[in-house]
């Protein structure tokens, strides 16, 4: 079983990497492996003009791990590190994980022999009317006849009881345990690595919204004195109150920007606070100054090995939940098969005192075999139960590696995409800038109206915010394909869990 789901785990997720829509097949998986160099050769393969890979591009499993630092911001990487000490979802994960632990030690323990040490005392009396008619000769056979009719029994000792695992039912119980283990540390890094994602998209998008907020002041401290020479030219009678009501209507326009741009850094800063495991409002110092975003060129990381999708968290997390379910399968087949057990007893034991006498010893050994012979159905009703549980697992897991693939390659194009797109509106900037530029000039020499002015104020302003978000959203995106690559986690030592 494990061999060939070693195979089917290969053969997913080459067809993933490759994009095609061929039926998914296990043989030749191990050498499709090793012949596949990397995604964007994979996608290459397929004439997808998205990815194209630059020379020296590199994304190691080290830089994967930790790969917020490729955004080299002290900032970011302390707010990271603070979200994986503190985070709340983390400590749950956490906590997860202990259980799962102490379950693999019941379920060890189920195969061991259980011992149990007690003691007692019981006083037994007959009622009279047993007594009546009992003749005299067998009224003197019993114990006691003749004193009175209760007797007194004292016990101290200890009882053991083993059931063989013939039928391997526990060995299948604490391989369940074991795998179900490996799948909560699998979720525990994957609640790691969603957290580090979830805490630097934020970081990201306040970044976006403070340099947004500072184009959008800049660019109404220029309205502002572009309409104060208007209402000069105005009061000398140089203009009529067109244009100046014109510049006034553009700048209220503008200034109604403010509010929702300082929103949204507010909305932003709490959910910063509550990744990182912070009473709200306690970042603002170290976060309510502006920084510049950071300059990273995302093609730098476009090379992904083939393999890579293997570490993701959550394809591991499905893949030992699926195991985990195939062992109690056999547990719940094992149930219809004999359970061969043995009983024991060991002590002292004593009709009315001396307990500790010569001939109060006690020992009792029985071996016990018991078989299911009728239960209503019950018991194979709960193998097919966990047989279908199994098949559900399967196809979790088989789903996890599609959506895998499926996240890699939008967050790619995603990536490859944005870099065209800041481009281009970087290009529409500078000639926003010079349109305005020239517009003010017609206008100053009585060549147009102030309208073209406000035109293309309106386009610059326009171009200029949509620049900064693209350069968010590049960053972002790559954020987005680290994530997607189940990047972001380390194993944890026994200490750290």
């Amino acid at each position: 079983m494990n061999r060939r789901r070693k195979a089917a785990v290969l053969a997913m997720v080459l067809a993933a990497a490759a994009f095609c829509n061929a039926p998914l097949t296990v043989q030749g998986a191990e050498e499709k492996a090793s012949a596949a160099p990397s995604w964007t050769a994979l996608a290459g393969q397929y004439e997808n003009p998205y990815y194209q890979e630059k020379d020296g591009a590199a994304l190691s499993p080290e830089v994967l791990s930790e790969w917020w630092r490729v955004f080299h911001d002290d900032t970011l990487d302390e707010l990271i590190e603070t979200a994986l000490t503190n985070n709340k979802d983390l400590a749950a994960a956490r906590a997860r994980l202990g259980e799962a632990r102490a379950a693999l030690g019941v379920s060890k323990a189920a195969r061991l022999p259980w011992m149990n040490a007690g003691a007692g005392w019981v006083r037994v009396k007959a009622p009279d009317d047993v007594v009546d008619g009992v003749t005299p000769d067998l009224l003197k056979k019993m114990p006691g006849a003749g004193i009175d009719t209760g007797q007194n029994m004292t016990y101290a000792g200890v009882d053991a009881s083993w059931e063989l695992d013939v039928f391997g039912k526990n060995r299948a119980k604490v391989k369940s345990s074991e795998n179900t283990l490996e799948a909560q540390h699998a979720m525990l890094y994957g609640t790691w690595v969603s957290i580090s994602a979830e805490v630097a998209m934020n970081y990201i998008t306040l970044r976006t919204l403070q340099e947004e907020l500072a184009v959008t002041e800049a660019h109404i401290a220029n309205q502002k004195e572009n309409l104060d020479l208007l209402k000069v030219n105005e009061n000398a009678g140089l203009l009529s109150s067109l244009p100046s009501d014109q510049a006034s209507y553009t700048l209220n326009e503008s200034e109604a920007k403010i509010p929702e741009l300082k929103k949204g850094i507010s909305d932003t800063l709490n959910r910063i606070s509550i990744l990182t495991g912070t009473v709200p409002g306690a970042l603002n110092e170290k976060l309510m100054t502006p920084a510049p975003l950071p300059d990273v060129d995302p093609e730098m990381y476009n090379a992904i090995p083939a393999e890579t999708l293997r570490q993701r968290p959550d394809i591991h997390a499905a893949e030992m939940a699926w195991a985990a379910q195939v062992e109690k399968t056999k547990e719940a087949k094992a149930e219809l098969k004999p359970k061969f057990s043995i009983l024991g007893v060991l002590g002292l034991a004593a009709l009315g005192g001396g307990l500790f006498s010569a001939g109060s010893h006690a020992l009792g050994i029985m071996p016990q075999v018991t078989y299911p012979l009728f239960n209503g159905g019950a018991l194979k009703s709960q193998v097919k139960i966990s047989s279908e549980k199994e098949k559900e697992r399967q196809a979790d897991y088989e789903n996890t590696v599609l959506k895998a693939a499926g996240e890699v390659r939008s967050a790619m194009a995603a990536v490859s995409q944005d870099r065209v797109r800041k481009d281009s509106l970087a290009q529409g900037r500078t000639h926003a800038k010079e349109a305005l530029d020239l517009s003010k000039n017609q206008f100053s020499y009585g060549l147009s109206d102030y309208m073209n002015v406000l035109d293309a104020e309106r386009h610059y302003l326009s171009l200029d915010q949509n620049y900064t978000l693209a350069k968010g959203q590049e960053l972002t995106d790559m954020v987005a394909l680290f994530k997607a690559l189940g990047g972001g986690w380390k194993p944890l030592a026994d200490g750290q869990e």
